[in-house]
């Protein structure tokens, strides 16, 4: 039930528009609770806690506060002590819940198995979505998974019923899409183990991409670190038109930070022309904010957001939002760090790529500039939907496109994939006629799961190592993401882009000002797409997807085979002995973009995410060696053989010898995944050297006890070679702040002493001397019991 004061306004402005007219005295009333979500009655929003704290910092900070620092301090454990500094100070925070998609819900189950406790602390989901190979259409392709992966789903759906965790079925859709529906609202602070988990702050939510050892404190109930983000603002003036989408703006963005600029950073938006765009296009560029390495992105409470609330069946949570709105948006005269403006008015369609989301370009521009640089022009497939662009809007946008090429009797030269993101969506684009508009053109739909955007496809229109072009409405476009053919060049853009692309079949055609040539010879062009934000009628929720945990779990048994080749109970890692690191090796020294894709490889590894040793055999394997300019081929130094990176890794843990890898900037930006920083833990590594680390590995990699450092001077990069041996000296004294010495050891017997730098804070200082974050939390449990 909503509060009198609430309801008193809502009778008021009904009897306005009737016939008597009544006075309400405004009164002093008891605001009532409101649930987080429909699945939770029991969790409510606790507006009245973030309003506390808010006045608490404000009070000491004594400025105004931008609306990233209100929410985020609005969850500090202690905010009358914490130490606030932009970018310097760590704060421990309280999350208000968690959300985990499958592929790294195994590890963070394992993990908090690991934990010994009996129960989640706060409300936390599963979302099996990244299980689902694309091949033949929706149907067929759920049932696949489903078979194939009926050991892993088991074991999700168990882990959720027995620790208390909500479990949403294969086929529900794609976690973010599904955080959007049902439990993303202004204000929250909710932490998920994928990068993309930014998307929720399109309603205003302070939602952040973590690893699943983050997941696990937060679901012990164990105060989450982070550093204190800086805040970039976005301020956006004017207003969307034409073949403009929410898209562009993100896409822009991108060409300005780069994919390393909003690194430590939130980007806040905000400034008249945020009104213009739909409460899902705000999650779309929110969204992909993770390409730029934002800790996270967020939009300002608005009328927008109260709409699709309502429209999703949370009125309630908007009414209570208007009640504490002045917590929801920013302080008039806040301060940001960095500020960037964009004119939307004259914002030009984009379309980024390719092999990296942030090379930008005007639609215009694209085949003047492909031709230039020998990329191919023709276009193979266009892909829509994803994570970041599968709301019913962008579903209707490239429908409406769609229409009129069939209208001229066209259909798409290039093959042509439609993703829905969650059930809820795909239910009602078949009710509501834009899947058959859709599949008219060509189009095949897919299951509602992340499928070719995260590199589940089973490709079969062209050869591995053929150089081709597609076109997507995804995030990210890094050298074989979507399909592991390193020659496929990915472009990023908006979904109505990707369809007029794909009707043309070649980059060169520009929707604003090309023609088509119509099935009777008579040429007509495109006109620039409308469509409903949101359905007229209510939304159809398609078929019933979730399973509640039980109130109590503790009799569920929860299986995992000795001899399984999906999942493994996890072993405690090794505790540092107390010495410094000597005469490590080099395992690698990494040439250029490392992401988490070179380091921990997505696509048909994926089925391995919950047995730790088996997808350790795909460590480093598309990280280029200096050495000789290749991927996964590395010299063994005690044999002085080339060999696969996890096999020379392997042998140096059977010999007992130490390693070190060493990398360049941003080294381990894109997903969350933690694997890419459980791998060579578990085979051996100690410390990862490079000139950069992007925010989310860096934390990973401290996680798991490894030395994530930098180069005090990143031109000493230069004075490594892989042949050298590596000493990390001081770690007796480690402390926060304080560099650390590495001598280098040169095969003819000279040394050299370089300085490394690191953000380690006193506790994850003590991850580090435990052997991991895990180790830590036990240590802790010990003690107090």
């Amino acid at each position: 039930m909503a509060p009198y004061c609430v309801l008193a306004a809502r009778l008021r402005y009904a009897l306005n528009s009737g016939i008597r007219r009544y006075h309400v005295a405004p009164v002093h009333c008891q605001r009532a609770k409101v649930a987080m979500s429909h699945f939770e009655p029991n969790d409510h929003i606790n507006y009245e806690k973030l309003e506390k704290n808010i006045n608490i910092v404000r009070k000491r900070l004594d400025r105004p506060l931008t609306l990233s620092e209100k929410i985020v301090y609005g969850h500090l454990d202690d905010p009358a002590k914490q130490e606030i500094e932009r970018g310097k100070t760590y704060l421990r925070l309280r999350p208000d819940r968690v959300a985990m998609q499958d592929a790294t819900a195994q590890m963070a189950m394992l993990q908090f198995i690991s934990s010994g406790l009996p129960k989640v602390a706060v409300p936390s989901t599963i979302h099996c979505d990244h299980l689902i190979e694309a091949q033949s259409g929706g149907e067929n392709d759920l049932r696949r998974a489903k078979d194939i992966n009926k050991e892993v789903y088991n074991f999700l759906a168990t882990a959720g019923a027995k620790y208390g965790v909500g479990f949403w079925k294969p086929g529900s859709g794609i976690i973010h899409q599904i955080i959007l529906e049902n439990y993303s609202y202004p204000g929250v602070m909710l932490i998920g183990t994928d990068s993309h988990t930014p998307n929720g702050g399109g309603l205003g939510g302070i939602c952040i991409g973590v690893g699943g050892a983050d997941a696990v404190d937060v679901m012990a109930g164990i105060p989450w670190e982070l550093k204190c983000p800086k805040v970039i603002g976005v301020k956006l003036t004017g207003k969307l038109s034409g073949w403009s989408s929410p898209k562009d703006v993100i896409l822009k963005v991108a060409g300005i930070l780069t994919v390393k600029g909003g690194t430590g950073a939130i980007i806040e938006y905000h400034g008249p022309g945020v009104d213009s765009i739909s409460c899902t296009g705000m999650a779309t560029i929110c969204n992909m904010g993770a390409e730029i390495g934002a800790t996270t992105s967020i939009f300002p409470y608005n009328e927008r957001m109260k709409k699709y609330l309502g429209k999703t069946g949370r009125a309630d949570i908007a009414a209570l939002a208007d009640e504490f709105k002045q917590h929801l948006v920013p302080d008039s005269g806040c301060h940001y760090d960095q500020v960037i403006e964009i004119n939307l008015s004259e914002l030009k369609p984009h379309i980024n790529g390719p092999f990296t989301p942030d090379l930008a370009h005007p639609v215009s521009d694209i085949g003047a500039v492909a031709e230039k640089e020998g990329w191919p022009v023709d276009i193979r497939v266009g892909l829509i939907g994803s994570c970041t662009n599968s709301s019913y809007e962008d579903m209707g946008r490239s429908a409406a496109v769609a229409k009129q090429a069939l209208a001229h009797g066209l259909k798409c030269k290039s093959k042509f994939t439609i993703t829905p993101g969650s059930e809820q969506i795909r239910a009602t684009i078949e009710r509501d006629g834009y899947a058959k508009i859709l599949r008219d053109v060509g189009g095949l739909v897919l299951a509602n799961a992340c499928g070719p955007c995260i590199g589940q496809w089973d490709r079969k229109d062209i050869k591995k190592g053929e150089k081709n072009t597609i076109v997507t409405s995804y995030n990210r476009n890094f050298t074989g993401r979507n399909d592991a053919n390193p020659e496929t060049h990915a472009f990023v853009t908006s979904p109505e882009i990707v369809t007029a692309l794909s009707i043309a079949g070649t980059l060169k055609f520009n929707p604003e000002t090309d023609y088509l040539t119509g099935a009777d010879g008579k040429k007509f062009k495109l006109e620039a797409p409308d469509a409903d934000e949101l359905p007229k009628m209510a939304f159809d929720p398609g078929q019933d997807t979730y399973q509640y945990p039980p109130k109590d779990g503790s009799t569920q048994r929860v299986d995992v085979s000795p001899t399984s080749q999906r999942l493994q109970l996890l072993e405690p890692f090794d505790k540092w002995d107390g010495k410094d690191l000597e005469d490590m090796l080099i395992l690698i020294k990494v040439k250029g973009k490392c992401t988490t894709d070179h380091i921990s490889a997505a696509g048909p590894w994926l089925k391995f995410r919950g047995h730790l040793d088996n997808i350790s055999n795909n460590l480093l394997i598309g990280a280029i060696n200096i050495e000789n300019g290749k991927a996964n081929s590395v010299r063994n130094a005690l044999t002085q053989e080339f060999g696969p990176v996890p096999d020379t890794a392997r042998y140096y843990k059977k010999m007992g010898v130490k390693w070190a890898v060493v990398g360049d900037e941003n080294y381990g930006e894109g997903s969350s995944r933690e694997h890419a920083a459980l791998e060579p833990r578990h085979l051996g590594g100690r410390v990862i050297i490079t000139k950069s680390f992007a925010r989310i590995h860096e934390t990973n990699l401290k996680k798991q006890g490894l030395l994530p450092l930098t180069f005090a001077d990143p031109a000493d990069y230069n004075k490594i070679h892989p042949v050298d041996k590596l000493s990390i000296v001081g770690l007796a004294d480690f402390a926060p702040g304080k560099p650390l010495k590495c001598i280098i050891k040169h095969p003819n017997g000279s040394q050299e002493t370089i300085m490394l730098n690191h953000t380690f804070n006193e506790s994850q200082i003590e991850w580090f001397q435990a052997g991991s974050a895990l180790n830590r939390m036990k240590e802790l449990q010990q003690k107090s019991s």
